[in-house]
């Protein structure tokens, strides 16, 4: 994670003093409201965990691959919920030791893995339905029919279950995304199957599960970039560094933002710290406190680390004449970690 120290001195015009610049964090919480959660998730497992039991045994007898791959689905739902239930609690253990933002990226470890089993599920089922396009197999399109209504019944009532839980929560969104598709998976599989009864035509199963297999890489592929994005610490969706930073360089007093860092603890968790010079004989807290107010108030912003320093403070005045310069920047800046921002039109 990005970080600063936070404790200086300003020797000019009064008292040594120490600026903690790192935002309270009372008021606000974070996270899902747990037990509640854990609660409907649980029943979701439950509903899923019995009927693909019951799903498997019936796939096997009708010799469907669709009802087999939702049942090969099903399972996945199964282990995404309780790697999710597995998440939470890490989550919301406090932080202690060297894990000192406690272990909140468990969730978004799960839902990369969630992610992930979908993409893999997802090249299986297509390899199997291609072989079963060029050379199908006889289909009890009847038994297809009549499981998959009832598995479209379980999944709505499993979504339903999962989507009273927090689902700004990329962990339980892998979840409900798995148990999401697959109500698509039964309601493929019912076309399929009634399509079987009526036609005889057997490449209606395998013709579903491609159908299932695209809408499964989609949210695959969505869950593994998403949570790819928190372990790169790269700046929530939305928010634009450079946008944020140059609304920053624009506050009264303020004369240039550099080491501005923007990323996510975990999701719906956004952070950010920054270095801020101000003017000569400006007013250190009050600037930091208008800062933090901003970033809380327009950018939804509630960890905002500011290291904040008097323009030219510890430097000699050839240095002073070097940052206030409107380009090139040495002295203060010269190790600076990303573009500069200052008041007025300027190159990033």
């Amino acid at each position: 994670m990005p970080g600063h120290t936070h404790a200086h001195e300003h020797t000019p015009g009064g008292p040594a003093h120490s600026h903690d610049h790192g935002s309270g964090h009372g008021g606000h919480s974070h996270g899902v409201a747990a037990d509640a959660d854990r609660r409907w998730l649980t029943i979701a497992l439950t509903l899923i965990t019995v009927f693909m039991a019951v799903e498997v045994t019936i796939g096997v007898l009708a010799r469907s691959l669709a009802l087999i791959s939702d049942a090969a689905h099903m399972l996945t739902d199964a282990a995404s919920i309780v790697l999710a239930l597995i998440a939470m609690r890490l989550a919301a253990r406090p932080a202690r030791g060297g894990y000192t933002f406690g272990l909140k990226r468990a969730e978004i470890l799960s839902a990369q893995a969630n992610g992930l089993t979908l993409v893999l599920l997802a090249a299986w089922l297509g390899y199997e339905a291609v072989r079963r396009l060029i050379n199908p197999p006889d289909v009890e399109g009847g038994l297809v029919f009549g499981t998959a209504l009832v598995g479209i019944v379980v999944n709505i009532l499993a979504a339903w279950c999962i989507s009273k839980a927090n689902r700004s929560s990329l962990n339980v969104e892998g979840a409900f995304q798995h148990i999401l598709n697959d109500l698509y998976a039964f309601i493929g599989t019912a076309i399929a199957g009634l399509v079987v009864m009526l036609t005889g035509f057997a490449r209606a199963d395998a013709i579903a599960t491609l159908v299932v297999v695209g809408l499964m890489l989609k949210a695959g592929f969505g869950l593994i970039s998403a949570s790819g994005r928190i372990f790169l610490e790269a700046a929530p969706a939305g928010i634009d560094p450079d946008a944020v930073g140059d609304r920053m360089a624009a506050a009264g007093q303020v004369v240039e933002i550099h080491d501005l860092h923007i990323w996510q603890i975990t999701s719906g968790q956004p952070a950010l710290s920054a270095h801020v010079l101000v003017t000569p004989g400006g007013d250190c807290h009050t600037v930091r406190r208008n800062l933090q107010h901003q970033l809380r108030e327009e950018y939804g912003i509630t960890h905002a680390t500011l290291q904040v320093d008097h323009l030219g403070e510890d430097q000699d005045e050839e240095a002073l004449l070097q940052i206030a310069a409107p380009t090139g920047h040495r002295g203060h800046t010269e190790d600076t970690h990303g573009p500069v921002h200052r008041p007025g039109p300027h190159d990033h």
